[in-house]
């Protein structure tokens, strides 16, 4: 791990890549934050599954931001900001091309902009982080002199203001996924979905729905994310401004990213799932600020990946581990008979070490009779086509300094709302380049992508099937394909390091 100070000692100068930089090519992507109280024996919770949300009548749901107190570590209380005050908040169950309106009511004690991650969605619901919903009553505006504390100028009119509430549109147009839903305010994203603000939406399809492999209490959403912990039970976190009303950002030795000791799933510390010796399809989600997972299983085991960020891949892929990075989404299929009943398989992460090497366990429990199969063909997405990019663009990923402290910049430009560094055309597709100094999730709104190659050679084996992030780590060049359709107007790229977000890694994009 390398100090803030040491890692912009080696970038030595603005936006100065140094080869062979030690920490910053390793695997760790920000800085560990120790709880305060003792932590919890593991594998003693069960694991939760997130309520269904239910619709106020057909195809308009309801969910209120509002603080409440759960019993996240056992025996003390923890206060969540959640939707419906739950964490993670409810699932929404939806179909493919059912338009859907979302009211997100707002009755936290801070502004708010709800995102729909991975959704093809009218740029007036994309969740664009200046377009927010301000708690009923109270007076919000923009910050004097910019938008964030690094001196940074804004167009001041792309600051829209919602009172107690808005309507969120998702149309819904697109193929059978595991999306999520999580907080998107300008500079205090990371900070507000630390506190809880993330859930999941599930789109299905008659594709999907038509394919053998595992259903109903056998397809489980699992999010996977880290956090710390006061010795009160509440969530520690090093905000510069813990009311999060005025001063963005975090403790300087945090600016790389913030790492948790505790790995919750569904919101629970290290729980255990008891399973039949059949087929599971786990919908993994890393929903963590920072951290970075390697997945494996514990006696061995194999993952067979059946769909990726944004829907089916056209075969299954088998993998003995899965690297996923903050955003990423594996949709999976574990196969429980390959163990005997009475078995205890644990879901390691080997990036972690002590308590965040463990993430979960499955407890063998008895024998079922299985129904479910994985096809050799499971769909038939549009292919890659590199030839059918109308043009190339680069996007360097790269912190650089600026006044006390660092920037985290694209392109050597900090983030400007309103002033986009591309212009694709609806229905084209162009080829992106992503390159970088530090480990960068690259997750790109409206479009969905295909990656192409990894340093000039093929992509990794989970990189298969259309995605909306990558996971760019230091000092490679990372191309995609990405696809714009759906929607014209104004769209985001950024780095979902949620801190680096927050510190201006993000730029617009419009979509003509």
């Amino acid at each position: 791990m390398t100090s803030r100070r040491a890692f912009l000692g080696l970038l030595g100068g603005a936006g100065l890549a140094v080869a062979g930089c030690g920490g910053l090519t390793g695997e760790t992507a920000g800085e560990a934050l120790a709880s305060a109280l003792p932590l919890p024996r593991p594998f003693t919770v069960p694991l939760p599954v997130p309520a269904l949300a239910r619709p106020t009548r057909p195809g308009h749901y309801e969910v209120v931001q509002r603080a409440a107190r759960m019993e996240v570590i056992p025996g003390t209380t923890t206060e969540v900001w959640g939707f419906d005050g739950t964490f993670p908040g409810p699932t929404f169950d939806l179909r493919r091309g059912g338009r859907t309106t979302v009211r997100v009511r707002n009755e936290l004690p801070v502004p708010t902009s709800t995102h729909l991650h991975g959704g093809v969605t009218p740029p007036d619901s994309d969740g664009y982080p200046t377009d927010l919903v301000v708690p009923a009553g109270q007076g919000f505006g923009p910050p004097p002199g910019g938008h964030s504390r690094h001196g940074t100028d804004a167009d001041l009119s792309s600051w829209t203001f919602h009172s107690g509430a808005r309507d969120y549109l998702y149309p819904l147009d697109q193929r059978a996924a595991t999306l999520w839903y999580h907080d998107h305010r300008m500079d205090f994203t990371a900070p507000q979905v630390w506190r809880g603000l993330a859930g999941f939406l599930i789109v299905r399809d008659d594709e999907d729905d038509a394919l053998p492999l595992p259903k109903g209490e056998r397809d489980i959403p699992v999010m996977i994310c880290d956090r710390s912990f006061e010795e009160d039970g509440s969530f520690r976190y090093p905000s510069l401004d813990p009311s999060l009303r005025v001063t963005p950002g975090v403790e300087d030795a945090y600016m790389e990213g913030v790492e948790g000791d505790v790995i919750l799933v569904n919101g629970a510390p290290w729980p255990f799932l008891e399973v039949s010796a059949t087929r599971h399809r786990l919908r993994l989600l890393n929903a963590s600020n920072a951290r970075r997972y390697r997945l494996e299983l514990s006696p061995g085991g194999r993952f067979t990946q059946v769909g990726s960020d944004a829907g089916l891949l056209t075969a299954p892929v088998t993998h003995s581990a899965v690297v996923i990075a903050p955003a990423e989404r594996f949709d999976l299929v574990v196969d429980f008979s390959d163990y005997p009943v009475g078995s205890e398989v644990t879901l390691l992460n080997t990036l972690g070490s002590g308590p965040t090497r463990n993430v979960m366990r499955f407890l063998v429990t008895r024998r079922a009779v299985d129904g479910s199969a994985i096809p050799k063909r499971l769909s038939r997405p549009e292919p890659a086509d590199r030839s059918s990019a109308v043009t190339t663009r680069t996007f360097d990923f790269r912190a650089t300094r600026r006044g006390p402290g660092a920037l985290w910049t694209i392109n050597g430009r900090p983030f400007r709302p309103g002033r986009p560094l591309a212009r694709p055309r609806l229905g084209t597709a162009e080829i992106w380049r992503f390159t970088s100094d530090f480990h960068h999730p690259v997750h790109v709104h409206l479009a969905h992508f295909q990656v192409l190659s990894r340093n000039g050679r093929p992509p990794a084996a989970t990189d298969a099937g259309w995605k909306d992030t990558v996971d760019v780590r230091p000092y490679e060049v990372v191309e995609v394909l990405v696809r714009f359709e759906g929607h014209r107007g104004r769209y985001m790229a950024h780095c979902h390091n949620l801190e680096h977000e927050d510190m201006a890694m993000m730029a617009d994009f419009e979509v003509v």
